[in-house]
């Protein structure tokens, strides 16, 4: 996979053809330069070719006899020349092909990484399926058109423009004749392409929202067949891909209208070319090659016209798949790092007046968050605890910056995080999420995301510290052992999470309901890895289960986005007034008691 190698484009940039084209195809510069001269070339070639063929008919015609060796040198020149355009036109494809493709790998990995560093927000809006679109979908279409457009519509051009140079060069009222004909079809073409544009778009969106129906169908699989609900959904897909052919076909039908034009209007000019040739062969103007000459030259004005047409098709798909590109390039993070450095080891945390909200936009939405306040010396776990939608989970999301606080301030080591690199932030700040992402990879690729600086005895130690030594002997293959999606126990992919925390030696840990599916005998061992894990490092424990936090330093319980209670557990075990040490007294779960979820 191409690493991202170019800047994203400024939005105004984006908003043209030619931004995007000055942008990924400058690099490129000598192999366009290259694909420049082949195309030159060949449209040399080709419009020599008339030439020789007058030659060879008026030769042929002669009454005296016609000069065979001659004829013989023309014919084989023909053929030469021939041969050369056939070369130099595959040459171009080939080198087109390649520079299309080379920018629009560029162009697919800039979106890559520009979707990768969008706010949560902006992922939460959009289906996986709809993203998948852009990178794919969009870029595929923008491909084809980066890759066709140089040999096909730029050569045209040129051949265009000679053939039309060599009417004028044979009879300037041919040449005006055929001059007015270009530029009324050109101009009514461009006019009808315009016709597509809007119907093109929708058929993209309507493709992207089949992409998201299928992606959110697939990933919700398990709870549509135990629920019995798979004919219901079958439904909803054919209504959902009803959608897309009906905009499919509007779409077609709207840009097929540039070639039906097309071809109405040539058929008037190769009716008027062939008039004028015969008017003015029979006044004596012009020879019979002359006329074989103009027919041809009327051939390559359609040749080219025809490359556009169809070329316009794929520009009316490209502009759209441009269009829904350049809407994604042009949403930007709001969240920024600054060049504050934290210090080393174990880091303090501490909440200020801290308040947050989803939607900040709308005055009136109440926040998730209201004015927390807490302090995390260094080095201790703090056992957060609450009910579900209490703001458990939103308030470990904005220690790394997965959002940021609309209200207050977070500190880590005594630095706002909002002052912190985010990429220095995020190396400091682990989060173990309660469903744990593997990829269809190797455990090595798992445990490291692909990082290839990472060497397999730092993965295997890391297994070994988390208690894996024993299911890693099972491995063929050790960790270079495929680990296909769903081949592992809740505990065994928890403890995987942990061994990737252990490989990255974080001063932050964040675990998000570690323990809340496991039984009793894998909630062990995943105790002991947690126990190890934690060892000398600052850390939060999202807990359904009184026994997760059971060790922790610090206790905080929220209940309707504010602090209910917090202090250190000892001293809210002791105290009969807390509801900490109610919980503890009834000897009941979370769930039991009703204070957390």
């Amino acid at each position: 996979m191409m690493a991202p190698r170019t800047s994203v484009p400024e939005p105004h940039a984006r908003r043209s053809m030619l931004g995007v084209l000055r942008v990924y195809l400058g690099p490129l510069k000598w192999q366009v330069a290259l694909l420049s001269a082949l195309l030159l070339g060949g449209t040399g070639l080709n419009l020599l070719l008339p030439q020789l063929l007058r030659r060879f008919v008026d030769n042929a015609k002669l009454i005296g006899g016609a000069d065979v060796g001659l004829l013989t040198r023309l014919a084989a020149l023909y053929i030469v020349l021939a041969i050369g355009v056939q070369l130099m036109t595959a040459g171009a494809t080939y080198v087109g092909a390649r520079v299309g493709w080379t920018a629009t790998n560029r162009l697919r990995a800039d979106l890559m990484a520009h979707l990768l560093s969008l706010d949560m927000h902006e992922h939460k809006e959009r289906t996986p399926g709809e993203m998948i679109e852009r990178i794919d979908g969009d870029v595929t279409a923008l491909s084809n058109f980066f890759s066709q457009f140089a040999v096909r519509v730029f050569g045209a051009a040129l051949l265009l423009t000679g053939a039309v140079i060599m009417f004028w060069r044979e009879d300037w009222r041919v040449g005006a004749g055929i001059t007015v004909f270009t530029v009324i079809t050109l101009l009514a073409m461009n006019w009808v392409r315009q016709l597509g544009v809007e119907p093109t778009k929708a058929e993209r969106e309507a493709s992207a929202k089949l992409f998201g129906f299928v992606e959110e169908r697939l990933t919700g699989l398990e709870d549509i067949r135990a629920l019995g609900a798979g004919g219901h959904h079958l439904n909803r897909f054919l209504q959902t891909q009803r959608d897309f052919f009906t905009r499919s076909t509007f779409s077609w039908r709207r840009r097929s209208v540039v070639w039906q034009l097309s071809m109405l209007l040539f058929a008037v000019g190769y009716v008027g070319l062939l008039s004028a040739a015969v008017g003015l062969y029979a006044a004596g103007t012009i020879t019979l090659g002359t006329a074989f000459l103009l027919y041809q030259y009327m051939s390559m004005i359609e040749e080219p016209i025809d490359q556009l047409t169809q070329q316009l098709q794929d520009l009316q798909k490209a502009g759209a798949s441009l269009g829904r590109v350049s809407e994604i390039l042009a949403l930007r993070s709001q969240i920024h790092g600054g060049t504050r450095t934290l210090p080393p080891g174990a880091l303090s945390l501490r909440f200020q007046h801290v308040n947050f909200t989803y939607n900040p936009a709308d005055p009136d939405t109440r926040g998730v968050l209201h004015d927390v306040s807490l302090e995390l010396p260094a080095g201790q776990t703090l056992g957060l605890l609450g009910r579900t939608g209490s703001g458990k989970t939103t308030l470990t999301r904005l220690v790394s910056r997965l959002y940021d606080a609309t209200g207050g301030q977070v500190c880590l080591g005594g630095v706002d995080v909002r002052d912190v690199p985010l990429h220095d932030l995020r190396t400091r700040v682990a989060v173990v999420t309660q469903d744990v992402q593997l990829f269809q990879a190797s455990v090595r690729d798992n445990l490291s995301f692909f990082d290839p600086h990472i060497s397999d005895e730092q993965v295997e130690a890391a297994l070994l510290e988390v208690g894996l030594g024993a299911w890693l002997d099972r491995l063929p293959e050790g960790v270079r052992t495929p680990l296909p999606a769903g081949s592992l126990s809740a505990g065994e992919a928890q403890l995987l999470a942990f061994a990737r925390v252990m490989l990255r030696d974080p001063a932050v840990i964040i675990l998000d309901e570690p323990s809340s599916r496991l039984d009793p005998a894998t909630e062990a061992l995943l105790t002991a890895a947690m126990t190890r894990l934690l060892a000398g490092r600052t850390a939060i424990i999202i807990a359904h289960r009184l026994d997760t936090v059971a060790r922790a330093d610090r206790i905080l319980v929220l209940g309707g986005g504010e602090v209910l209670e917090h202090g250190e557990r000892a001293v809210l075990a002791l105290d009969p007034r807390s509801q900490y040490a109610g919980l503890l007294r009834a000897g009941v779960t979370a769930e039991d008691e009703g204070v957390l979820a």
